[in-house]
């Protein structure tokens, strides 16, 4: 990851990548839950910035680590996202948003492309990552209906930095 510190009049400024979004909370809200958990599948606004120079594109990844598969679950993927793109609007995921085209958005672990909000099994609160990365490629030449798996990887061998934000979700929250 990419630190940059300047000092400046005894303070230490740092420059790296960083992410924010004003409505994925700590406590994910249902309308980002997905529909069979009650909730309405909004995809989270994401406001990134302070990439590095050279990035050729970003990518965007939704992650579940805490589910119950050998692989975590795949919320979300979206790759090809230009550099002069650095917010996503509120339910860009949806394939039927006037923004799903931002990014190239593929299939997820429910199945379905672009974003699946959070729905675990009953019992403890799931952990939900989404990370913007930014890429030293212009893109990916991949079908829509690509592994959430292997498209991760070959994303994960071409990030040059990265900035995640983390929320929770247990199944029945209000």
């Amino acid at each position: 990851m990419r630190l940059i510190l300047l000092l400046l009049g005894g303070v230490i400024m740092s420059f790296a990548m960083t992410l924010y979004s004003p409505d994925f909370k700590e406590k994910i809200s249902l309308k980002q839950v997905y529909p069979a958990c009650g909730g309405y599948n909004i995809s989270p606004t994401l406001i990134w910035k302070d990439a590095p120079k050279n990035t050729k594109s970003f990518a965007i990844t939704m992650y579940d680590p805490d589910a119950p598969t050998d692989h975590g679950w795949w919320h979300w993927v979206v790759i090809n996202i230009p550099t002069d793109i650095h917010e996503f609007p509120e339910n860009a995921g949806s394939p039927v948003s006037e923004y799903f085209d931002l990014g190239y958005q593929t299939i997820n672990d429910y199945g379905e492309i672009g974003y699946g909000g959070p729905c675990p099994p009953p019992g403890k609160p799931h952990r939900y990552i989404i990370t913007v990365y930014a890429l030293d490629v212009a893109g990916f030449n991949v079908k829509r209906d690509i592994s959430p798996q292997i498209l991760v990887e070959a994303i994960l061998k071409h990030a040059i930095e990265k900035a995640s934000i983390l929320g929770y979700y247990a199944r029945g929250w209000q």
